[in-house]
């Protein structure tokens, strides 16, 4: 979802995308060490953005700046949703979390997530929920159901040889399958090694009511806010993202783009 130079004309022609992309900027810095707006103005000889500990920061301050961009608009959301990592920058959007607990779940998260990097592999498969639970079975230690984005689109995740092998069984029986360009098998069994000491890093996390609801992908519910305590954004890790689940909730309710 990244690419070279992304956010740079909004910097250059908007205010308020801008400002708030600053914010970020100080927080960032003071979490993470680095310079987010150093980072979007890089070359490709010095850009980080194949790292998972700045890219996640730097696509979460563009998800927040694009929100400020919106709101000066006068395009207010009467629900928020995030995929993944996603959810942290709709939990700061919908008033739930205040910039710098959003922040510092963002950079801890990804901090953690760069020790498995290079060890995990995702693929899309073009098969339900149930049925991608299915094709798994007897790898439970080994992938998991990772996302659900659609209701024939569904991501696997977890150890390279084992994601092999079970891509390969699916082929045989013509099942669409694709590898995605990722190195961390994020929502995986390689995850659950990393929840203890994420929970203790969030441990002081202050989350409160927001002013808009929020479709948990985790859970399927909505949350008011107070839900998202250091557990939640445990959980937000490893457990599979049910963004169809959420989607057809809202859609159901009422509510569109």
């Amino acid at each position: 979802s990244q690419w070279l130079g992304m956010g740079r004309q909004l910097l250059s022609e908007e205010p308020v995308f801008r400002a708030a992309l600053e914010a970020c900027d100080r927080a960032i810095e003071a979490e993470a060490g680095f310079s987010l707006l150093g980072e979007l103005s890089a070359d490709e000889a010095a850009s980080q953005l194949g790292r998972i500990d700045v890219v996640q920061p730097v696509l979460f301050a563009i998800e927040v700046g694009l929100a400020a961009l919106w709101r000066s608009w006068g395009v207010e959301p009467d629900v928020v949703v995030g995929h993944s990592m996603g959810e942290v920058a709709a939990a700061h959007v919908a008033g739930a979390l205040r910039l710098e607990d959003a922040v510092a779940i963002i950079c801890r998260r990804s901090r953690l997530l760069r020790r498995i990097s290079g060890q995990g592999e995702m693929a899309v498969v073009e098969l339900s929920l149930a049925e991608a639970e299915q094709a798994l079975s007897g790898y439970e230690a080994r992938l998991s159901v990772a996302v659900s984005n659609s209701p024939r689109s569904t991501v696997l995740s977890g150890e390279p040889a084992a994601l092999g092998q079970v891509l390969v069984a699916l082929e045989a029986k013509g099942v669409f399958c694709r590898r995605v360009k990722v190195d961390v098998a994020s929502h995986s069994p390689q995850v659950e090694p990393l929840r203890e000491e994420l929970v203790a890093a969030l441990a002081e996390l202050q989350p409160r009511q927001g002013a808009v609801p929020m479709r948990s992908t985790v859970t399927g519910a909505l949350v008011s806010g107070a839900e998202l305590d250091a557990g939640y954004w445990a959980d937000n890790v490893r457990q599979p993202v049910r963004f169809a689940e959420a989607v057809q909730a809202l859609a159901e309710s009422g509510h569109a783009l």
